[in-house]
């Protein structure tokens, strides 16, 4: 059983893989990462990343890092359980520069609907901290949703109406 990730461990996480990277790539954190970051929560299961562009290098990289640092890291982002959003990578918030890896916490609103289409409480309340941080704003939330609803076929798992009834109850109950 590895350790739960810190703060200090993700740090570090980014240094080891900055350093791992031999040319430009772009790295985006998501889920738990992105609370422990923020200063939401002391500790994360795992760290969930998805980099571009992708080598083999790095995916090797990431196994012996997991190891050094005895971590968990999932290949893993919003868009394996929703619809892209548009405009997601501009607003992804830069975090570091190591090497030449740049570290972004992927787009807070492709997270925030991500984790209220999976409803976990932790991941509840995980968007309500981005909404108390002021990372998301509620009517766009909801665009946001209306933008990828047509697209939602490609994601069989997920009802539409069950999911915009998430979205809206959500945000109920955060007014």
């Amino acid at each position: 059983m590895r350790d739960l990730t810190t703060h200090s461990q993700i740090v570090e996480f980014m240094r080891l893989f900055g350093r791992a990277a031999h040319a430009p790539v772009r790295v985006y954190l998501t889920g738990g990462s992105t609370a422990v970051l923020q200063g939401w929560r002391e500790t994360t299961v795992d760290i969930d990343l998805r980099f571009t562009p992708e080598s083999d290098e790095l995916f090797r990289s990431i196994s012996k890092i997991k190891e050094q640092l005895n971590i968990n890291l999932e290949l893993a982002a919003p868009s394996d359980f929703i619809p892209e959003l548009p405009g997601w990578e501009e607003r992804s918030i830069f975090v570091a520069q190591e090497g030449k890896a740049r570290f972004f916490q992927y787009d807070p609103y492709s997270q925030a609907l991500a984790k209220i289409e999976r409803g976990h409480n932790q991941d509840l309340l995980d968007v309500k901290s981005m909404f108390d941080s002021k990372l998301i704003e509620a009517s766009r939330l909801l665009e946001f949703y209306d933008a990828i609803e047509p697209l939602i076929f490609k994601y069989p798992a997920i009802n539409p109406e069950i999911f915009r009834s998430k979205v809206i109850a959500f945000i109920q109950t955060i007014a």
